[in-house]
């Protein structure tokens, strides 16, 4: 097995690439968020893999502020405003979610749009490293860890998005389709070789989409990574993070991304191994997928029958996603040396969403 990357801190200093105008940028946040009238010192987070996110102090206040990476971006992707317009409502209603302060669209300040919300305290679990020691390693944590994990997204599914000013957000009326087409142009833009299999299975995909249930919103990449657990409370879920691809739409999209992400002993090697060592929820304690999927049907009543479907192509999905980060490592965008790992995991991806697809009849 592949050894398990290093520990990264949460934040550190802001890599010389990903320096901005900070000057420019404590300008024009004085007077618009509270603390904002005090010097700015930044840091950076190092969890994620997609936005650059930051996190500027002002004396005793903290704010995030995030905007896209740089280089050239896919169409619909890394969507500052949309994330503002999510989190600047949702939080009223939706408890884990960060509230949206501020957004600008004006790019001379940063290079970009970007936004700044509020900073939540607590435990992330980050993807291919160690878990945090604070959770220690009792199996009734896990256990209830992966209930707060479901139950959150049962949650979130359970808003009333038009009675919070979001139902414009998106048109859930051929969504799925869009989703397969989208994604399929996406590969095609970033592909860093060729990987037959993603074309076919792009295409069976569209000749197999199931009816949708009622629409809900959608949080479009939602996992355990995206989480942040309560300090004392580990089954407590206090932040919901990455709301840039949220949008109004099938549930099972984000039922079938939760599972895709997850790890089970079922699971082919090759899907394992791109967990690099730290395959979280082969641990002991851990619910298994289908014991997610249960409780979630139990929890909103909705039909699941249909979920491999969802399950294959959120394996097929995020196999784009780790080569869109991928091929910016690649083309020089940024030298951050977890992106180097990521060349092997797209054929990998693309087998395990075929394995899963076979249930519906998939040939490769």
């Amino acid at each position: 097995m592949a050894e398990a990357m290093e520990v990264v801190p949460e934040f550190g200093d802001v890599r010389d690439e990903e320096q901005l105008d900070w000057g420019k940028l404590a300008a024009y946040l004085r007077g618009k968020i509270p603390g904002a009238d005090a010097p700015m010192t930044v840091k950076q987070f190092r969890g994620g893999s997609s936005n650059l996110t930051y996190l500027l102090r002002f004396d005793d206040r903290e704010w995030v502020m995030r905007r896209p990476p740089f280089g050239p971006l896919p169409v619909g992707g890394h969507d500052m405003g949309r994330e503002y317009k999510v989190l600047s409502r949702l939080w009223e209603v939706f408890k884990p979610a960060p509230r949206g302060m501020l957004y600008s669209d004006d790019a001379s300040i940063v290079g970009a749009p970007f936004f700044v919300m509020e900073r939540r305290n607590g435990i992330v679990i980050k993807n291919r490293e160690p878990l945090p020691v604070e959770l220690g390693n009792d199996p009734a944590t896990f256990r209830a860890i992966s209930e707060g994990f479901i139950d959150t997204l049962a949650d979130l599914h359970a808003v009333d998005y038009a009675a919070i000013g979001l139902g414009s957000l998106g048109k859930p009326d051929g969504f799925l389709k869009r989703q397969v087409t989208g994604w399929m142009g996406r590969w095609e833009k970033a592909k860093t070789r060729e990987v037959p299999l993603m074309e076919k299975l792009g295409a069976w995909f569209l000749d197999n989409i199931p009816a949708s249930p009622p629409p809900v919103l959608v949080h479009n990449d939602f996992y355990l990574h995206n989480i942040m657990l309560g300090a004392f409370n580990h089954g407590d879920v206090v932040g919901v993070f990455d709301w840039e691809m949220s949008t109004i739409g099938d549930p099972l999209v984000d039922l079938g991304i939760a599972i895709g992400y997850w790890r089970d002993k079922s699971d082919p090697p090759e899907l394992v191994m791109t967990s690099y060592g730290e395959a979280h929820t082969l641990r002991r304690g851990f619910m298994t997928r289908d014991e997610l999927v249960h409780r979630y049907a139990s929890r909103t009543g909705r039909d699941v029958s249909g979920i491999p479907f969802y399950w294959a192509w959120a394996h097929w999905k995020t196999a784009t996603v780790v080569e869109q980060i991928y091929v910016r490592y690649v083309r020089g965008q940024t030298t951050d040396p977890r992106f180097a790992l990521m060349g092997p995991m797209a054929p990998a991806l693309a087998f395990a969403a075929a394995q899963v697809a076979s249930r519906l009849g998939f040939k490769e």
